[in-house]
């Protein structure tokens, strides 16, 4: 399976809000319905707190797709 990149505006991103920005959810509803459901994971392993905070280097995936975090040009500012 090959890994998207995800490039980050921060330091970090919330769980929800990444699902909602990669594509993975259409809404924040659904980001939390698929957190709840075991539907994702962060680095190989099931992630069910929907506001975790992800960080740079990390690898989020659902639905058959991943995403590795990148930082961004403005992260840590």
């Amino acid at each position: 399976m090959k890994t998207e990149r995800f490039e980050l505006r921060g330091e970090q991103i919330v769980l929800d809000q990444l699902l909602k920005a990669a594509g993975f959810a259409d809404s924040g509803g659904q980001a939390h319905a698929m957190t709840v459901a075991g539907e994702v994971s962060v680095d190989g392993k099931t992630e069910l707190r929907k506001r975790a905070k992800l960080r740079a280097g990390q690898v989020v995936c659902a639905l058959g797709r991943c995403v590795r975090l990148f930082a961004g040009e403005d992260a840590g500012q």
